[in-house]
């Protein structure tokens, strides 16, 4: 349900300051459609019976004779005819995640609300199967060295960024189509698919990138908002470089609820008998991989490269012992003991080895890049101020700061302009906000901050640490009821709570 790739960074965007929303014009809102059967890639689909089409979108909404793209989208008509509400859009977040079997995949946690919608997913603009942008093929990745440093490691993430925003803005026609590649644009497309399905207004769900996505739908077009919630959003107000940065603190203080786990499981996993035991354990092997990558079976793994590891396991509370089992074989390969890698490890390895490991940042960055002001989505274009920032947060953060304060993206040398700067969040139009207070991908504190920017919102807090709440369940994690009965409540009735929801227990 919700895109969890080792290389995928999932932090939603909004930023500030933009023009009026601009619609397409009437030709693109009553266009007919041509449905048929999805793609053979679409196996999900095709075996729900559901129907795909591509719905005309201009490439610049400020030119709506101009160049065309289209938006692939799916739908699996309601099956109650009485009871029809109307369309459910949803996004999964990434940014960058294809969503055309996302809205399909929610059908367990809608339940009988799902019967009320036609579920309608759509790849977002350059992504998936609706025109999408590829870059040009990256180089084999050299093997990292037998020695390292921290300053070594910096400049390699530079080259990384600077390489991959090269191949992106030199490969074919893409100087044209980066420009146009924001989440305003998306929305507007969201509003193209309303018009061409002759609806009046669209429901929706979408969770971290996509939560924040929903809530520039509801400043664009908010009187065709219908039932809008939203699922670890975050701040408004942050740039998205800031909201990186935001999250190391929540991630430092993940890892100790988790090392106090660990330190009660010590006779499983050895890592200690109290947290800080633990916790002495994991910047252990960050210390010596800093110097030495650590080598498992054949993969010599570099100190950034552990923590993206770790941040990806510590998201989910369920991940736990994952992340006991993966810091147990890193400590043992640290020490120079032969280590058959564990499940978890051993997965995570594979994703690392995939050739498609070094394109599997492009959809991101499209967005990451695109939104905002310049320098591009508001990300330094000085690489020195990134390596100042990454040294000052070793001190408070020495497991994470590095991570949340580096060149993550490669926008600081993206070959694109943004057309236009993000959307000002602040208007009364009914949300429903969902949001783990533990979450330490987007911080509990900037859903707030939105949820105050949103007065006509409601926030559903779970006291979790998860990133996602609504429909668990279906990623084979432990379900939030509260949560989710407050979400279809809303779903099928359409009315918010009469304040907000504190889900505990």
């Amino acid at each position: 349900m919700r895109v969890a790739s080792t290389a995928t960074i999932t932090l939603g965007l909004v930023v500030l300051l933009a023009p009026t929303a601009v619609a397409a014009s009437p030709a693109f809102g009553h266009q007919r459609l041509t449905w048929g059967p999805c793609s053979a890639a679409q196996k999900e689909l095709r075996q729900a019976g559901a129907e795909c089409a591509k719905v005309t979108v201009p490439l610049d909404y400020d030119d709506p004779d101009g160049r065309t793209i289209q938006i692939a989208v799916s739908r699996v008509k309601a099956e109650s005819r009485t009871g029809r509400r109307g369309i459910l859009l949803s996004n999964p977040g990434g940014p960058g995640g294809t969503g055309l079997a996302h809205t399909l995949a929610l059908r367990p946690a809608l339940k009988d609300v799902a019967r009320r919608y036609d579920l309608i997913g759509f790849d977002p603009r350059f992504l998936g199967e609706s025109t999408p942008i590829t870059c040009d093929p990256a180089s084999p990745p050299p093997a990292p060295g037998r020695t390292t440093s921290p300053r070594a490691d910096f400049e390699t993430s530079v080259r990384d960024a600077r390489a991959l925003a090269r191949r992106c803005g030199q490969h074919g026609d893409n100087r044209e189509l980066l420009p146009h590649a924001s989440s305003r644009n998306v929305a507007r497309d969201m509003d193209a698919i309303r018009a061409a399905l002759g609806e009046r207004k669209l429901s929706y769900y979408g969770v971290s990138y996509g939560a924040d996505l929903g809530a520039v739908y509801t400043q664009m077009f908010p009187d065709r908002a219908d039932r809008v919630v939203i699922d670890s959003s975050t701040d408004p107000d942050a740039t998205q470089y800031e909201l990186f940065q935001r999250a190391g603190k929540p991630l430092e203080e993940s890892l100790d609820e988790w090392a106090g786990w660990a330190a009660r499981q010590h006779d499983d996993y050895r890592l200690g008998r109290t947290g800080k035991q633990v916790r002495a354990a994991v910047q252990g092997v960050l210390d010596r991989a800093e110097r030495r990558p650590v080598s498992v079976d054949g993969t010599r793994l570099p100190a950034p490269v552990i923590r993206l590891l770790l941040r990806q396991l510590i998201q989910q509370q369920e991940n736990d012992a994952a992340l006991a089992g993966v810091v147990r074989d890193l400590v043992d390969a640290a020490a120079g003991k032969p280590v058959k890698p564990g499940p978890a490890l051993a997965g995570l390895l594979r994703v690392l080895k995939s050739p498609e490991l070094a394109d599997s940042m492009v959809g991101g960055a499209l967005f990451m890049c695109g939104d905002g002001g310049w320098p591009a989505g508001g990300w330094p274009d000085d690489p020195e101020r990134y390596w100042r920032e990454i040294v000052r947060s070793r001190a408070t953060q020495p497991v994470f700061g590095p991570f949340a304060n580096g060149m993550t993206a490669p926008c600081a040398f993206w070959q694109a302009e943004p057309r236009e700067h993000g959307t000002p969040i602040g208007n009364a139009v009914p949300v429903l906000m969902v949001q783990a207070r533990r979450d330490n991908n987007v911080p509990y504190a900037g859903a707030l901050a939105l949820h105050r920017k949103l007065t006509g919102s409601r926030l559903v807090t779970a006291d979790i640490r998860a990133h996602g709440v609504y429909g668990r369940a279906v990623d084979g994690n432990r379900p939030v009821p509260c949560a989710d009965r407050a979400v279809n409540d809303y779903l099928r009735g359409g009315k918010l709570p009469a304040g907000d929801v504190d889900c505990r227990g």
